[in-house]
């Protein structure tokens, strides 16, 4: 029954997220009026719109803005992560790797940058921003190659960095992130509609904000290097680079009090809160008591587990106010610095540490952990789960849960369980959702 229940919560999470729908929910074109959250323009003051974007959403996004627009929309051009397209009317499509770039990334950002580079003073930029969009879309200053750039991007995921630190990385080695292409868009007024994949909300961070202020330096930028002692692994190209700007030798990312931004609007359609709420819900329908721990998990996966685990022995033990039939949820985005050389992703990892602190329980439930894109680190899953028999099958099939969660291998322990969760690209992406029900 936990079980069924779990995988409605799941489905019903998704649905809430889904980017055509909150683009819908969010969009209409009415007596030629264009709203966007409750904000107005008028299509007349405006000659021809376009429509960019990136990301793993970016395709839906793109079908829903379409629909929206109609004939009004002149042309337009996204890139998405290969296995996410569909069929689009006008709207130009490309494929290209994440979270490691390649050259496709290269390639449609070109592809972007030129289209963008057509609008004049009196037109209309609508840009579509989801996670994914900081692999997915770049274009590299001269100096800087491809190789450098995957590199970097896999240096950064290695050593347990967190999105913001990742993306303040990007940002300083690109010609599109940090606010830039706001700059390649201006004197055209620039819409952007953003699905949130970082803890909080922060608009210069998701996808490295390409059409947001940058509070961030190159400094910034080579302390995070210094942090995780990664400065001279990074490539040469990389570091020179962010050296010459931290003395002042390249431009830094435009700052808030530029004026191009006075013509640039920025909209958060949708968020990790929106799936928690939807997760509630659908709990609360079940007969469920429900309680939202947290939107912003995020640290190292086993220390993350610890936490939880520690919450759940004491609601198990019926320590707390939540009393069974009880559902406990949480979102946010841990993260794993690399040590073994196993297979796995951060979801999979924290419920694997999580069933190592309950070990065995008299009380039956059920807890999982999935990331909203359907993929969790570098495999076909979007997380696991584990219940009340978790240990013992362990036990049955001799699996040590330490030695799979000291090699980072939780992918291979849940395969062997049957307890990874796979959606397939979901097409969405609002970080991670977590919940335990008992």
């Amino acid at each position: 029954m936990l079980k069924k229940t779990a995988e409605q919560m799941v489905k019903q999470a998704l649905r809430a997220v889904d980017p055509y729908t909150l683009i819908q929910n969010q969009v209409s074109l009415k007596n030629n009026i264009l709203s966007v959250s409750g904000k107005e323009f008028l299509l007349q003051d405006f000659g021809k719109i376009y429509v960019i974007g990136c990301g793993k959403a970016a395709a839906p996004m793109a079908a829903a803005m379409e629909d929206i627009l109609g004939d009004r929309l002149h042309a337009g051009a996204v890139v998405v992560k290969y296995g996410h397209s569909e069929k689009l009317k006008k709207i130009s499509l490309y494929e290209a790797a994440h979270p490691v770039p390649d050259e496709n990334c290269l390639a449609a950002g070109k592809k972007l940058i030129t289209l963008a580079e057509q609008a004049g003073s009196s037109d209309l930029v609508i840009v579509l921003i989801s996670g994914g969009g900081s692999a997915l879309f770049d274009q590299l200053p001269s100096g800087i190659s491809l190789q450098d750039l995957a590199e970097l991007n896999k240096m950064l995921l290695d050593c347990g960095a967190d999105i913001e630190e990742i993306n303040t990385l990007r940002k300083h080695i690109s010609l599109v992130k940090g606010g830039r292409l706001a700059g390649i868009i201006s004197p055209a007024v620039t819409v952007s509609l953003i699905l949130s994949d970082v803890i909080g909300d922060p608009l210069e961070s998701i996808a490295s904000g390409p059409s947001a202020p940058d509070s961030t330096s190159f400094e910034d930028a080579l302390q995070i290097l210094e942090k995780y002692k990664i400065k001279d692994a990074v490539p040469a190209a990389v570091y020179r680079r962010l050296k010459n700007g931290s003395d002042g030798k390249v431009q830094d990312t435009p700052k808030a009090d530029n004026t191009l931004f006075d013509s640039v609007y920025n909209f958060i359609i949708g968020s990790n809160s929106i799936a928690l709420d939807a997760l509630e819900r659908e709990a609360a329908k079940a007969g469920f008591n429900t309680f939202i721990l947290s939107d912003r998990l995020q640290g190292e996966a086993g220390q993350t587990a610890k936490v939880l685990a520690a919450i759940l022995k004491s609601s198990f033990a019926g320590k707390n106010s939540i009393k069974p039939p009880a559902c406990l949820i949480a979102g946010g985005e841990p993260t794993v610095t690399i040590k073994g050389s196993g297979l796995g992703g951060r979801n999979q990892e924290l419920v694997l540490a999580v069933l190592l602190e309950l070990k065995k329980t008299d009380i039956d439930f059920y807890f999982c952990s999935i990331g909203t894109d359907g993929t969790d680190g570098p495999t076909d899953a979007a997380g696991a789960w584990i219940d009340q028999d978790s240990c013992a099958k362990a036990q049955k099939l001799n699996l040590d849960m330490q030695s799979y969660l000291e090699d980072n291998d939780a992918y291979h322990f849940f395969e062997k369980m049957e307890q990874l969760v796979k959606t397939g690209p979901t097409r969405t992406n609002v970080m991670d959702i977590i919940f335990c029900l008992f």
